[in-house]
């Protein structure tokens, strides 16, 4: 039951916030909902032991007793993963298959490094010493881009096809290798023995994500085949519904990537072809549902981040340094974002506009902030933890809000219709 009055509680003010944000502030919703937690939250910090105690302490109890990191990486990153993967085109991301591929992968190991060693440098400036076996701690999580944000904001933002399905498939599928990244080099700053050989890495990156991946794909398939013979909107939702939370499960049991198995699944099921007997009609309702699951999670999720900040000791004392972590954490996705198109030009071509909004679309969420929450409590978790906060609500509010004027459509077609015509000339 506590769980029940605690997500009743969480509900109730994500509306209310909704409501507000829709009627005074106008932002997009879940920005909006956020930026509302995060005025309350600071009120509460600043007053709230004076002018609303009551009010303070059970917001305060709501949040100590919610486990951030399982609650979203156990729960709703399933649902919102799925949602996802259904509303991406399989024949768009096949298009795009090596720009996702090594951005999730390659870019993401890139940035944890060059963030580890960034800060690593240049936090000493400041007055903040991090050992930078924990410096890389961080640079492991900050890394990948959130796929919960980057989705929501996508919505806002009037990309081409191809660079929306370059943001949201490389968001969508970096969790895989940002994991195993950030697992080993925890294991090491807290002082497990872990074997660093290529074919052990090799051995738990193919179990994590390439187990993930065909989990997915398996309970895609076979419940693709079984919806084929249904048009009854109600039987898809509850199979669609039993693919997530019982893929979950499997998931979990196996060790593998439950993120990636989402992933996988929605984009098998959300790719309904001309042998499903399932009419247009049964198929909008489908993907209407998954709409509104998307949503309410999400609001839910930007209210967590939101009032994250209650949870948060002596943060206004790491502000400086989270400046100059949203520096290196910016130089670090340039970084790993135009060093690979180098080696993806005999492919793919970038145009400057196209590599400017993947750098400024890798918009950072709730995953980092799991993964900060996740570590063992100690003398650097609170300071990993508050910087980690600053980048991820500068990422989500300025990026977040900006991206629409950073990505002009029509700068992106024009260089992309003129780098064809230079292909073509070759």
């Amino acid at each position: 039951m506590e769980l029940y009055y605690s997500f009743s509680a969480l509900i109730v003010l994500a509306s209310i916030f909704a409501y507000l944000n829709y009627r005074f502030l106008k932002l997009p919703s879940t920005i909006g909902i956020m930026v509302i937690a995060i005025i309350v939250s600071i009120f509460l910090v600043s007053f709230g032991e004076t002018v609303l105690p009551r009010t303070f302490g059970h917001l305060n109890q709501l949040m100590g007793s919610i486990d951030f990191t399982e609650v979203l990486m156990g729960a709703m990153l399933n649902f919102l993963l799925f949602a996802g993967g259904i509303h991406i085109n399989i024949n768009d991301l096949k298009e795009q298959f090596w720009p996702v591929v090594i951005f999730s992968t390659a870019g993401v190991v890139i940035s944890t490094f060059v963030v580890g060693f960034g800060v690593y440098y240049l936090l000493p400036l400041v007055g903040i010493n991090l050992p930078l076996i924990y410096c890389l701690v961080f640079g492991a999580l900050i890394s990948p881009t959130d796929p919960v944000a980057v989705l929501s904001v996508l919505k806002m933002a009037n990309v081409s096809k191809s660079l929306e399905t370059k943001v949201a498939g490389e968001s969508l599928f970096n969790d895989g290798m940002a994991v195993v990244v950030f697992t080993v080099i925890l294991q090491l700053a807290v002082g497990k023995e872990v074997d660093l050989g290529v074919e052990n890495i090799s051995l738990l990156l193919l179990e994590e994500a390439g187990g993930g991946l065909l989990l997915g794909v398996v309970l895609g398939w076979v419940t693709s085949r079984l919806m084929r013979e249904v048009d009854d909107y109600i039987i898809s939702v509850l199979v669609t519904l039993s693919v997530v939370m019982g893929g979950y499960l499997v998931a979990r049991q196996l060790h593998i990537s439950g993120p990636l198995t989402m992933v996988a699944a929605g984009l098998f099921m959300g790719n309904f072809n001309v042998k499903f007997k399932m009419k247009s009609v049964t198929q909008d309702y489908l993907i209407k549902f998954w709409e509104l699951i998307d949503e309410i999670l999400n609001a839910v999720l930007f209210l967590f981040i939101g009032f994250e900040l209650l949870l948060i000791k002596d943060l206004s004392h790491f502000i400086i340094a989270g400046i100059v972590a949203i520096i290196v954490v910016l130089i670090a996705r340039f970084i790993s974002i135009w060093g690979p198109t180098k080696f993806m030009s005999f492919k793919t071509r970038f145009s400057p506009q196209t590599i400017k909004v993947l750098v400024w679309g890798g918009i950072r969420g709730g995953v980092s902030i799991a993964l900060a929450m996740s570590i063992p409590k100690g003398e650097y978790s609170n300071v990993i933890l508050s910087i980690t906060y600053c980048v991820v609500v500068f990422s989500i509010i300025v990026q977040g809000l900006t991206i629409g004027k950073v990505a002009n459509p029509k700068m992106i077609a024009k260089e992309e219709q003129e780098q064809e015509v230079a292909v073509e000339e070759h």
